[in-house]
C-alpha cells in the first residue's frame, strides 16, 4: 500500500502544435536555479530539448518512441517512464511530459491522470499557442477546438512577432475563444516561451518532505516583485501563515474557487488533529495527509496580475483558527478530496 503521507511529484503535460514553442518554453523553465526536473519526450517530429539542461538535473531524458504518447497502450511506455522518474532517489520537483505536435491535450491529460504509478499527481496541462499562426492553423472553425477544454494554463507565445499596439487584442482574442469552452483556464502571454517557472512547479530548498522552509516562504513572498533581471514576467505570490486548526469548509471553498488570477495554491493546514498537504493547479485540488511533526499552517497562492490585498485577506480568513467543533459536512468534503487524490 502506498504511503499516503509521502510527497507526490506533479506531472505536467506540455502540449501545442509543432512550431508553437513548446520546446523553447521547456528549455526556459529547466533553467530555474536548483530545480530538479524529469523530462519525458517522444520521437514524433523534430525535437530540440537542451540535453545539457536535462542531463544536468536527471540522469537522462526518457524518450518515448512510436509517435504520440496518447497512442501508447495502458501498460507500456509512459507509465514505465513515469515510474523511473518517480524514484525517490531522484528527488524530483516535477516531471514534464512534452507531447508531440499532433497530440490532443485531452488525451494526454487523461493518460497522466489515470496512470497507475505511485507518488505522482496531475500537475496541469500547459498548452502553447503561436500568437501569429494560431487562427490560421489550429482555431479555424466556428466552434473553438476541443483542446481548449483540457488546458489549465494557455501560453500565447511569440507575441513579439505581433505589432506592439496589437498584442493586447491578440491575447484577448485567444482568451475569449479559450473561455468559450474553459472559463477557468489561466491565459498568459509570452515571448520566446518565457513564463515564470514557478507557475509550473516548486523548487525544493532541502527542507523536510511536504513542508516549506522559511527561505522558501520568503522566496514565495518576494516573487511578486518585478526583478529587472528576470527574462520573463514574474508570477505574483502571496503567503499567509497561522497557528491552530481551521474549519475545512471555507478552506475547500477557496481551493475549489481560487481568487481571480490565482493559478496554483500550495500549503499545509491543520484540520482537527491532523495536518493536510494541499496542492491546487487550476481547478484540480489534490490533498494528502501531511507527515507527522508538521509545523504552522501556511498557504501560498501563485498567479499573475493578482489583487494581492484581496488574496491575502481571503487566505487569512480561511486560516483563521476554528474554536468550535469541526462541522461534519466539511470533514466529509475533505475526505472525498482525499479519496479523489489517491
Amino acid at each position: 500500500m502506498a504511503d499516503r503521507t509521502a510527497p507526490t511529484i506533479p506531472v505536467i503535460a506540455l502540449t501545442g502544435y509543432l512550431g508553437a514553442g513548446k520546446t523553447t518554453l521547456l528549455n526556459h523553465v529547466l533553467r530555474a536555479p536548483e530545480a530538479r526536473i524529469g523530462v519525458i519526450i517522444n520521437d514524433f517530429g523534430e525535437l530540440n530539448v537542451d540535453a545539457g539542461l536535462v542531463t544536468g538535473q536527471v540522469d537522462e531524458p526518457v524518450s518515448i518512441a512510436g509517435g504520440c504518447i496518447c497512442h501508447l497502450p495502458d501498460e507500456g511506455g509512459l507509465d514505465e517512464a513515469l515510474a523511473k522518474l518517480a524514484d525517490p532517489k531522484l528527488a524530483l520537483d516535477a516531471i514534464i511530459v512534452e507531447a508531440s505536435g499532433v497530440a490532443e491535450p485531452t488525451a494526454v491529460s487523461r493518460v497522466i491522470r489515470f496512470s497507475g504509478v505511485e507518488r505522482i499527481r496531475h500537475g496541469g496541462v500547459v498548452d502553447v499557442i503561436d500568437a501569429v499562426e494560431h487562427f490560421n492553423t489550429v482555431d479555424t472553425a466556428e466552434a473553438p477546438p476541443a483542446r481548449y477544454s483540457a488546458a489549465s494554463l494557455v501560453v500565447v507565445n511569440k507575441l513579439d512577432r505581433i505589432a506592439e499596439a496589437a498584442r493586447e487584442d491578440a491575447l484577448r482574442r485567444v482568451q475569449a475563444r479559450v473561455r468559450e469552452l474553459n472559463p477557468d483556464a489561466h491565459v498568459v502571454g509570452a515571448v520566446a516561451g518565457r513564463v515564470d517557472p514557478r507557475l509550473l512547479y516548486d523548487v525544493d530548498d532541502g527542507g523536510e518532505s511536504g513542508q516549506m522552509s522559511f527561505r522558501e516562504l520568503l522566496l514565495d513572498e518576494s516573487a511578486g516583485a518585478h526583478d529587472e533581471h528576470h527574462d520573463h514576467v514574474p508570477a505574483d505570490a502571496v503567503t499567509v501563515v497561522s497557528d491552530g486548526a481551521v474549519d475545512p469548509g471555507p478552506l475547500i471553498d477557496l481551493l475549489e474557487q481560487p481568487p481571480r488570477g490565482v493559478y496554483r495554491i500550495k500549503g499545509t493546514v491543520a484540520i482537527g488533529r491532523r495536518h493536510y498537504l494541499f496542492n491546487v493547479v487550476g481547478t484540480s485540488v489534490h490533498v494528502t495527509t501531511a507527515a507527522a511533526g508538521t509545523g504552522a499552517n501556511h498557504l501560498v497562492a501563485i498567479g499573475t496580475h493578482l489583487d494581492t490585498d484581496d488574496v491575502r485577506a481571503r487566505l487569512e480568513e480561511v486560516l483563521r483558527p476554528c474554536s468550535d467543533k469541526v462541522a461534519a459536512a466539511g470533514m466529509r468534503r475533505l475526505q472525498r478530496l482525499r479519496q479523489y487524490s489517491i
